[in-house]
């Protein structure tokens, strides 16, 4: 009897064992890598969503030439990621509307996202963060991106490509529930500016140009930057030259004003914003980060929000000291 439950003591463990084996090789981070999901496609609770879009030049069209085996396409332009409201385009989509494109996708509340940008350039890397966000929003945490995207698992896997139209997932049961964590609209962001001694960042991740009101969204009715904003434009986190977001360390210099404190991240529609959020948010640990996705679209549209466009001197004398 003893050496039966001996026996029996020790194929509980060796299960458990194997159990929590899996649990680690399924772990997933904001950030993934080829290798890491080229392991783990095998999980039959992965959801793999390529977003390839007009932004990277892509579509449906490019997803049914090549794609990761098992995946999903979700066209990021044109699926409702974003939507309307009132005029003001990039919007965060409603807790039904949400629901709706994510049990299309045939997520579960268990399911384990990898979202997959194109991984041609800082722009498209904005889709993938965005989304990413949103699944946050919503009250989904398990969910990363894939760094480098498609053009990173191409060239790593070229063996390991599908081809055609996917079967059509079953419906999934993910319940959308809304958290303001993460988030603000134009009224919080209104309280902020007004409130001289507020401790929150307003953190723009736009273009030196349009920061400085030399230029504009085409959507935007004014130019400039919201007043006591600082900039750091998004492109900043990205290595143009392999396609993925640089290593943490580098990315702990670049944002280094504003890893710690409460942050309030924008930009045009939300779009860049979200690269700046995810970095300081997932990469960096800032908890404290909200997006607004409205941003100068939005903020622009009364005409008696302020905005600033014109350089202090303070301004002109630091640019001045830095080209010397």
């Amino acid at each position: 009897m003893k050496r039966l439950i001996n026996t029996l003591y020790i194929g509980i463990l060796t299960i458990l064992a194997a159990l929590m084996t899996a649990c680690v090789a399924t772990a997933s981070t904001p950030l993934v890598s080829a290798n890491w999901l080229a392991d783990n496609l095998n999980n039959p609770e992965l959801v793999i969503i390529d977003l390839r879009n007009s932004i990277d030049g892509g579509g449906y069209e490019t997803f049914l030439e090549g794609h990761i085996p098992g995946a999903i396409h979700s066209d990021y332009g044109r699926a409702g990621w974003r939507v309307s409201r009132d005029g003001t385009p990039g919007l965060l989509p409603t807790d039904s509307q949400f629901q709706s494109l994510a049990r299309n996708l045939g997520i579960n509340d268990n399911s384990q996202i990898v979202i997959v940008p194109a991984g041609v350039s800082s722009t498209d890397f904005g889709s993938s963060a965005r989304a990413y966000w949103t699944f946050k929003v919503f009250g989904h945490e398990d969910v990363s991106i894939l760094n480098g995207g498609w053009n990173n698992w191409s060239k790593t896997y070229p063996n390991k490509i599908e081809a055609g139209a996917p079967i059509a997932p079953i419906e999934g049961n993910f319940v959308a529930s809304f958290s303001p964590e993460g988030y603000i609209d134009t009224d919080g962001v209104e309280q902020l500016v007004s409130d001289k001694s507020s401790p929150v960042a307003l953190l723009d991740g736009r273009t030196e140009a349009q920061f400085w009101g030399e230029g504009k969204h085409p959507k935007a009715s004014a130019a400039g930057h919201i007043p006591g904003a600082i900039l750091i434009s998004q492109s900043n986190a990205y290595n143009e030259i392999d396609n993925q977001i640089k290593p943490v360390e580098i990315l702990a210099e670049i944002y280094d004003d504003v890893t710690e404190g409460p942050v309030v991240s924008y930009c045009n529609t939300g779009h860049w914003a979200a690269t700046n959020w995810f970095v300081l948010s997932e990469l960096l640990g800032n908890k404290n980060v909200l997006l607004y996705d409205g941003s100068m679209v939005e903020w622009t549209k009364d005409q008696s929000r302020p905005l600033v466009s014109e350089k202090s001197n303070l301004t002109k004398v630091k640019e001045f000291l830095k080209l010397g």
